[in-house]
């Protein structure tokens, strides 16, 4: 089923044959959504999610399952499941209805205080840690390897590299996505969010208030949450999320890793040389191509790019 197929329409007559009691409730569709799921509110009180390919099926058991275990250990709001739709005709995929958590992605606009905001991000995390993840979801296809090791994209990220070619600082990448291989998480594992990203962190009186979107929660290994690090923090703000957080050198170069390993996908899908577009679906505080650039600064300083108005000179 096409991701354009999923309408209000359609979702109205899906409320109105599994849970009549909300049937006169409108179904609108939301302003910043997601990709995984097609989201809509529902009344004032209420979102409707429905995953927008078989992929992303399994993510409604996981959610249904792990969300009210995660929540009483959190310091902000986390989606909290009231029902789960089944299959149907018209929608041949299970799908959930949450309650509404309101906010606005977070923005350096809409925060007060990134450095204040950095480490409360990463006072969330640390919760999310510390909540005992024996019996969790060990990563997987699941959770698109989050939580996994690096080793799974390393064809395709290396690919990357050589098909972006002079686009990039491809033997500096190489270097970083070489030191990131070059240990693993060998702890118990522990919870990820998975899916890190200023469009799942809700802001509310320039504060974090929620974090949303789950679907890529899983055990093991916490680098993948680093990403926000070089997405969206920078300065004072970088060093507070990390000093909150006390990841060791090696699991901050996994951290890289993952951080990089995204933004090359992202650069070698975009139209405009920059990535700007799918980065603003993220939320992201630069480009893919200013991330890139970010990530191997940060990983070896002497690398630091020109601006980009220094890099059209002739």
């Amino acid at each position: 089923m096409e991701r354009s197929a999923i309408t209000p329409a359609l979702v109205t007559g899906l409320i109105a044959r599994q849970f009549p009691r909300w049937a006169r409730l409108a179904v609108t569709p939301i302003e910043a959504d997601g990709w995984d799921n097609v989201t809509f509110r529902l009344g004032d009180s209420m979102t409707v999610r429905l995953p927008s390919a078989d992929a992303y099926v399994p993510q409604v058991e996981k959610e249904h399952r792990w969300l009210p275990v995660l929540a009483p250990a959190l310091p902000v709001a986390i989606p909290e499941p009231l029902a789960r739709g089944m299959p149907a005709t018209a929608f041949p995929r299970p799908w959930s209805v949450y309650r509404w958590l309101a906010g606005e992605p977070a923005t350096v606009e809409r925060v007060d205080g990134l450095t204040r905001f950095a480490s409360d991000l990463a006072g969330f995390l640390e919760a999310l840690q510390r909540v005992d993840g024996h019996d969790g979801p060990a990563a997987g296809a699941h959770s698109f390897f989050r939580g996994g090791p690096l080793e799974t994209y390393d064809a395709e990220t290396r690919d990357a590299i050589a098909v972006l070619g002079d686009r990039i600082d491809a033997a500096g990448a190489i270097a970083v996505w070489d030191e990131a291989l070059a240990s693993r998480w060998t702890e118990s594992p522990v919870w990820v969010h998975g899916d890190v990203a200023p469009s799942n962190l809700l802001v509310r009186g320039g504060r974090l208030a929620a974090v949303i979107d789950f679907g890529c929660t899983a055990v093991g290994d916490p680098a993948c949450d680093l990403a926000v690090a070089w997405t969206f923090f920078v300065g004072e703000s970088r060093a507070a999320f990390r000093d909150r957080l006390r990841p060791d050198d090696r699991a901050w170069a996994r951290g890289r890793g993952w951080t990089l390993w995204k933004a090359l996908n992202t650069l070698g899908r975009a139209d405009d040389g920059e990535g700007a577009a799918e980065t603003c679906r993220f939320g992201w505080r630069r480009t893919a191509r200013g991330v890139i650039d970010e990530v191997l600064a940060d990983a070896h300083p002497s690398r630091r790019p020109a601006s980009k108005a220094q890099r059209s000179r002739p």
